[in-house]
């Protein structure tokens, strides 16, 4: 698959309410197509955060979002544009990072987590420094992540984030 250019072709999630923000690295193509967040089915981060905090796996958009926010979450990713091929992280380059300031001036982000290397990678080359704020990595919720189950994804993630939610 070729390599293209794209631009994030959506804006981020959060409130005056978030309390933990979510960095993905760059939207999917099934994200792009849909556009919002974790848009593949075999995704498992809108079940992870269903076993997070109670409830049924969300299907709309409008009910993913009532998740996010009334778990007073904030969803963003690392990138802003970059070339790509398809939906691929490891072929990822050009990369311009995100904006974080307007999230981190509009809500109380007691702490920053990057849903898997990729993000990581480059919040740590691009954002760390300017913005002064550390970030955890997690462990991917992608399907590529076979190595790590659904029960030890839920574990990871939730000994993470919910101590920053109390």
């Amino acid at each position: 698959m070729q390599k293209a250019p794209q631009t994030h072709p959506f804006p981020p999630l959060y409130n005056e309410r978030s309390r933990v923000l979510i960095l993905g690295s760059f939207p999917s193509v099934k994200s792009r197509e849909q556009q919002f967040f974790y848009g593949h089915p075999q995704n498992r981060f809108w079940r992870v955060l269903s076993a997070l905090f109670g409830g049924d796996v969300p299907q709309t958009v409008e009910e993913k979002k009532a998740l996010v926010l009334h778990s007073r979450l904030a969803l963003w990713d690392t990138i802003a544009s970059c070339e790509i091929a398809g939906s691929s992280d490891a072929s990822i380059t050009n990369v311009v990072a995100n904006d974080l300031r307007p999230i981190l001036a509009g809500a109380d982000i007691r702490a920053i987590f990057c849903n898997g290397g990729t993000s990581y990678k480059w919040y740590n080359k691009l954002l760390r420094g300017p913005l002064g704020r550390e970030a955890s990595l997690l462990p991917s919720t992608s399907p590529a992540n076979a190595q790590w189950t659904f029960e030890r994804l839920t574990n990871a993630w939730s000994a993470a984030i919910l101590p920053y939610l109390e």
